[in-house]
Order: structure tokens, then C-alpha cells, then sequence
């Protein structure tokens, strides 16, 4: 049956245990941790190993989720997995995780639009259930970055981690997911990208398609275009700044957030996420993520917060949710 509205009900994160300090990534780049939290704000990231990939971790960050919501894993009609970094081909890795969370039978999607693969799939999983076409949905963010960034690249290792963060979303009498703001550039698709595809492997099998990324292209783009995202979201959700407990955006770049924050104008009353400091970019996994650790503090906000993804594709979303 459809519903009137849709909400966030809980949510659930799963990180590696291993972490990684600025001062050993500096091994094998040519840096410094000073440089590193100056230009990124990052002391700390979480490392996956070999046993962690993106459906273990996507798995465990589901059934935390699934758990706190008092759901049985039946109850789940659908599963979303937002990734960039699931290694392979086939099959997709969205049925892998809804079986391990025990949602077997559930439809099972794959969702590929990098970073802003999270905001995405909660756009989706909210029109499901207004719908009637599902009634509680697991949207999973899920990235083993590691596997796809050179870790003696100076541009890039010192920015990406792992990790999985999920959120179910269930019906509501009102709407707690706000209308999403999306859009995509593909003129500007080179500034994240792989190089060469994987194929460039059977000619040059020494030469592995690591991504790579245009930082200060990408810094004035993110500053400038998604920050007009994230306004309309807020205007499409008929909020002012003022009404925000929390900003929740792409952990990119702490200069990123802090320039957002400024723009929008919100006060000091909102909460903004800084999840980056100790997590790093782990792509769509970074808003679920940063949204664990606000709700896990002592004092968690309460109220609506605006949620901003971006990167590849280049691709952006924004909307407004209730908090849990």
C-alpha cells in the first residue's frame, strides 16, 4: 500500500579495525601530517583487510541497521548498495549483502554513482515507499577505497579509507525525507576517473587503473555548484538554514564542509558532521557514517538535517531527512 511519507528509521555502520595515522600513509608518500590535516583535515582513517570487502562490510553495517530498527531481516523488501569500489564485473554485490543480512528474496540493486551514491539510493528508497512498492528498504554505503587508489599516490592515498554505513527506510503518516535535488555533469567526468578501464589490463598487465581525481578542479566545483545543490534542497523542503540540526555532507574535505557551512549560512545551533577527521573519504559510505557517529554522541541532535553528496560523474544530490 502507499504510503503518505517516509522516514529514516535507524541506522547502522560497520568499521575496520585497523587504523591508519597520517604519520604511517607519509611511509610511502612524500608528505607530511601536518600538510595532510591542514589541507583535508584528516588525522586517521580506517584500513580494510583481506577478509573486509564491500559486501562483509556492507553486510554488518545492514543488520546493525535492520537491529536497531526492531525489524526481523524478512521485513526488508528491498536492498540498495551504493559503492564505487565493489571490484567486480558480476555478479552484483547488492544480492550478496541481502543475503548475508538475511533479507533473502528481497530485489537487490546496485547503485553506481560514487559519493553521491548514498543520497541517491535514500531518493529511491523513499519514492519505493511512498509508492507502495516496498514498505522498508535497507540503503547500504558501502566502499573499500583501498582497492581502488595508489597507495603511493601523493594526491590521493592520503584522502581515502573504508568502511559501510546503512539506513532503513520505512513508511510514515508524514514526510521525512524531503524532495531530493539532483543533477549530473558529464562534461566534467574526467576529474574523477579511472584513466583507462580495466580491459588496459590483458596489454599492459603492469599497470593497474588506479583512480584519480582533479583536487583543486573538484575543490571550486564542489564549493561553488553543490553548495547551490544543497540551498535548493533546503527551499524544495520549505526550510531555513536556522531550522537545521545537523549538516551531514560528503566527508570530502574538511575545507569543503567549513566553506558549505559558511555559504548556506547555518547557525551555530547545527551540528556539522566532521566524521572525516577520523574516517577519511570513504565515498558513499561517509554520509551513513558521519550520521552513526553524530546520533552516537552525547548529545545527538534531534530534528531535520540536510544531507549533500558529490563526486564522480560528476554527480550530486541533496535532501532533507528527519533525523532517527
Amino acid at each position: 500500500m502507499r504510503a503518505s511519507g517516509s522516514r529514516l528509521i535507524s541506522v547502522g555502520a560497520y568499521r575496520p579495525s585497523r587504523v591508519v595515522s597520517n604519520a604511517e600513509i607519509c611511509t610511502l608518500i612524500d608528505s607530511t601530517d601536518e600538510w595532510i590535516r591542514r589541507r583535508s583535515g584528516i588525522v586517521s582513517r580506517r584500513f580494510g583487510g583481506p577478509d573486509e570487502t564491500v559486501v562483509s562490510m556492507g553486510a554488518a553495517a545492514g543488520r546493525q541497521a535492520i537491529c536497531r530498527a526492531g525489524l526481523d531481516p524478512s521485513e526488508i523488501d528491498t536492498v540498495l548498495l551504493a559503492s564505487m569500489s565493489w571490484v567486480h564485473q558480476s555478479p552484483p554485490a547488492a544480492p550478496q549483502v541481502a543475503e548475508q543480512v538475511g533479507a533473502s528474496g528481497a530485489a537487490a540493486i546496485d547503485v553506481g554513482v560514487a559519493c553521491a551514491g548514498f543520497c541517491h539510493a535514500v531518493a529511491v528508497a523513499d519514492a519505493l515507499v511512498r509508492a507502495g512498492t516496498a514498505r522498508h528498504v535497507l540503503v547500504v554505503g558501502a566502499e573499500k577505497m583501498t582497492d581502488i587508489v595508489e597507495p603511493t599516490d601523493r594526491t590521493m592515498a592520503f584522502l581515502f579509507a573504508d568502511g559501510a554505513g546503512a539506513v532503513v527506510v520505512g513508511p510514515a503518516a508524514e514526510r521525512g525525507i524531503g524532495p531530493v535535488v539532483w543533477g549530473a555533469d558529464g562534461s566534467k567526468a574526467a576529474l574523477i576517473a579511472h584513466p583507462v578501464p580495466w580491459t588496459n589490463l590483458r596489454e599492459h598487465p603492469d599497470v593497474w587503473p588506479s583512480l584519480k581525481m582533479a583536487g583543486p578542479e573538484v575543490f571550486r566545483w564542489a564549493v561553488a555548484d553543490v553548495t547551490a545543490t544543497a540551498r535548493a534542497a533546503l527551499a524544495a523542503a520549505g526550510l531555513k538554514p536556522e531550522a537545521l540540526a545537523a549538516f551531514v555532507p560528503h566527508q570530502a574535505n574538511a575545507r569543503i564542509t567549513d566553506k558549505m557551512a559558511t555559504a548556506l549560512g547555518l547557525p551555530a545551533s547545527c551540528v556539522v558532521a566532521g566524521d572525516i577527521e577520523t574516517a577519511g573519504n570513504t565515498s558513499a559510505a561517509s554520509i551513513p557514517l558521519a550520521l552513526d557517529a553524530l546520533l552516537a554522541a552525547p548529545t545527538a541532535p534531534t530534528g531535520p538535517a540536510l544531507l549533500v553528496g558529490f563526486g564522480a560523474g560528476l554527480s550530486y544530490s541533496a535532501l532533507v531527512v528527519d533525523l532517527p
